[in-house]
């Protein structure tokens, strides 16, 4: 068995047969648009570039946020990073957290 013949037969059977589509070389058309991915990082970047049009200022030395909800559920926040715009009226609150179907209110003194 030549090498021409293993070779086609190889490709025959782990791709299905000769490829059709190429990606590259002579006669292949140009990509008109390069595609731009969007990572999270700029997503980042432009949510920070908004709070500061709004003005916010961090409060520091909150240790947890509850945000009570409409159905009953409360998001809980442990040492949420906390920024506000008292004349915008708008509160940010960041950070881990997790959601509770019930939660006991627990005074601390």
């Amino acid at each position: 068995m030549d090498v021409a013949a293993a070779r086609e037969k190889m490709i025959a059977r782990r791709f299905g047969g000769a490829q059709q589509s190429r990606t590259g070389g002579k006669g292949s058309f140009r990509r008109k648009k390069k595609t731009v991915h969007k990572t999270a990082t700029s997503d980042d970047k432009k949510l920070g570039s908004t709070l500061k049009k709004l003005g916010v200022t961090n409060i520091p030395a909150i240790e947890e946020v509850n945000l009570f909800t409409s159905d009953g559920k409360v998001i809980h926040f442990s040492n949420p990073k906390v920024q506000a715009s008292i004349a915008a009226n708008t509160y940010v609150i960041s950070g881990p957290n997790e959601a509770k179907s019930e939660y006991i209110l627990s005074l601390r003194c």
